[in-house]
């Protein structure tokens, strides 16, 4: 059993207001939602968004990247400056839980250097292999360089609705791996103090429409999602079983939501789990 969780906030740590907006292919925000958990043993932090180094030189996220989607770039919303604005004390951030490894996910790493970082055996193998040109593009090992790794394995798998999940934090955050975006891609579902779970689903899917029935999502981000997924049949195959979950009744329980969708972090801004 894990220490109690007291208190979940959810944080944009990066908004985004990509240029193709004005062409009607793409929503005008994206956000980076992160989650960050109290609880009696500490806190720990699901996905980082933009950090604060990223912020104070964006030349370290790439050629063009900041341009390209519009990144705010703003330093009180990095993770590390949220923490700190809530009266919380960044050194209490034990563990980093991370859906995946992408730059505009990892970059807060450096900003707490005695935190454990989490993430699927799988996902972390490919990040330091970088063996395709895509990857080498979207992993920026000055990011995580000095990070201490805690991986974890898919055959310890337990159930979850129907899905293997990885406890990480005790029982009550788990890695859900739904690969495809990435290879080692993973959603983490968070036990909600009031009662059920909040699933992070990272880049499974970015639009909000792509788990609701009609199915829907704008152009460019069909587009964008093709041009960065390292496992089409992956990919389609988990959005389907998280389409399957929205709508089951037993999803009620579950309240999921992407790393990127203005529309869900609006629904759960301000809210305190």
């Amino acid at each position: 059993m894990s220490a109690a969780i007291t208190r979940i906030h959810h944080l944009n740590c990066a908004t985004m207001r990509p240029a193709a907006a004005r062409l009607g292919v793409m929503p005008e925000r994206l956000v980076a939602h992160c989650l960050l958990i109290e609880s009696d043993a500490g806190l720990t932090l699901v996905d980082t968004g933009i950090g604060a180094r990223d912020v104070a030189d964006p030349k370290r996220l790439g050629p063009g990247f900041a341009r390209l989607v519009g990144a705010a770039l703003d330093p009180a919303e990095t993770a590390l400056a949220q923490v700190q604005a809530l009266g919380l004390d960044p050194r209490d951030v034990r563990d980093l839980v991370l859906t995946h490894l992408d730059l505009d996910h990892a970059g807060g790493i450096p900003d707490f250097p005695e935190a454990r970082v989490h993430v699927s055996a799988e996902e972390l193998a490919a990040a330091q292999a970088r063996r395709s040109p895509r990857e080498k593009g979207r992993y920026l090992p000055v990011q995580w360089d000095a990070a201490t790794w805690a991986t974890h394995e898919a055959g310890a798998a337990v159930d979850w609705f129907g899905f293997g999940a990885l406890p990480v934090v005790g029982d009550d955050v788990l890695l859900v791996p739904l690969p495809g975006h990435t290879r080692g891609h993973s959603a983490v579902a968070v036990r909600r103090p009031s009662g059920g779970w909040l699933l992070h689903c990272g880049d499974a899917y970015f639009f909000h429409g792509e788990v609701e029935t009609p199915r829907q999502c704008p152009v460019g981000l069909r587009a964008f999602q093709s041009l960065v997924q390292m496992d089409r049949g992956q990919r389609h195959a988990n959005q389907d079983r998280l389409r399957e979950l929205h709508a089951d009744p037993r999803g009620g329980d579950v309240t999921m939501f992407s790393a990127h969708d203005a529309v869900e972090f609006d629904r759960l801004r301000g809210r305190t789990d």
